[in-house]
């Protein structure tokens, strides 16, 4: 017999299924001749029980929600990696969605979590995000929720990142400290908090430096693609030939600079020096090899993971915690296009 069920065996036996249930976890009320028929039984028939039932009575699914914006970078392929495996090294199963940056996606696929009765979220919000009544929506319904890399710092949440504006002013200052006066700025669309933290983290790095800052040398990079990068350097050296250093947004936009500088016979780093952000495999890889700032990527997914987990667990004992704000640390990694 498949899929032998709670009910099967009553039938079998002329008992309850009430009576099933509680011989098969030893409950004493139940007379020990009775739970040894039952349990018996129960081998003969190879019965498993339903862990997905099991769930549901404990009002849990055992699954948590992952929304990121887009799977084709290095950066959020890592950062899955760690959360399936924090996930899975607790007994988790991951459903992994994606909106593509888009907040009318994103909206959409929180109701579906929702329906899906997932015990919390993890999401990365979507660029174009300008409000989140959506995320605040799963926390009115008692859902856990941590946000990731990409966070929206006045919402009441758990939230996982980097300290974004140090990490930009590390660089600079690094580009600085080599010897760059001349400093352009690739940054991310608004409104996103990281692309804005990134470049205050440079702006005030030149006016530490007691640089003149020039709003000019400022170009955002709308898609954050290789293609971005090629045009954005184009336009920054055709307008301001003085520049001596470009600070990308991405790994992904600096490769696109790096690119223009070789078809154009531009020295790097002898005439402009690149910086990237993330550490994205193929930095390691150019010709030449791209300075950056680099990420402990794996690590973040893997925390953010675990603080999801954690208010799960609490929501559970009703012992709901304070939200924590954790900042990993990062580093410059100067290789081949810095002095």
């Amino acid at each position: 017999m498949s899929n032998v069920t709670l009910k099967d065996i009553a039938e079998i036996l002329g008992v309850s299924v009430t009576t099933v249930s509680k011989a098969l976890k030893d409950y004493k009320d139940v007379k020990k001749e009775t739970r040894e028929a039952v349990r018996l039984l129960a081998e003969k028939l190879n019965y498993k029980p339903n862990p997905l039932a099991l769930n549901l009575r404990n009002k849990e699914s055992k699954t948590i929600g992952v929304i990121i914006p887009r799977i084709d970078h290095n950066f959020y392929s890592n950062v899955l990696n760690g959360i399936i495996e924090e996930a899975e090294s607790r007994g988790y199963l991951v459903i992994i969605l994606f909106s593509g940056d888009s907040a009318k996606l994103e909206k959409e696929q929180v109701e579906l979590l929702k329906d899906k009765r997932v015990d919390g979220v993890l999401v990365a919000v979507a660029t174009e995000a300008k409000e989140v009544d959506h995320l605040k929506e799963l926390m009115r319904n008692n859902i856990p929720l941590v946000l990731f890399d990409k966070v929206v710092e006045d919402l009441k949440c758990s939230k996982v990142s980097i300290d974004d504006e140090k990490a930009a002013f590390d660089a600079v200052t690094y580009l600085i400290d080599s010897g760059c006066g001349h400093i352009a700025h690739l940054r991310g669309p608004l409104p996103t908090e990281t692309y804005t933290n990134r470049y205050l983290g440079y702006k005030k790095a030149v006016e530490a430096a007691e640089i003149q800052f020039d709003p000019s040398l400022v170009y955002v990079s709308e898609e954050l693609s290789f293609e971005d990068g090629y045009d954005l350097a184009k336009k920054v050296m055709s307008e301001h030939p003085e520049v001596d250093a470009i600070f990308a947004m991405t790994d992904l936009v600096a490769m696109g600079c790096l690119a223009f500088c070789k078809d154009e016979g531009i020295k790097v780093p002898e005439q402009v020096s690149i910086m990237g952000f993330s550490n994205w495999f193929m930095s390691r890889n150019s010709s030449p090899k791209l300075s950056t700032v680099d990420q402990p990527i794996t690590l973040l997914g893997k925390e953010a993971t675990s603080i999801l987990i954690n208010e799960i667990k609490e929501k559970k004992e009703d012992s709901r915690s304070l939200y924590r704000s954790v900042k990993l640390p990062t580093k410059v990694i100067a290789r081949e296009t810095t002095r």
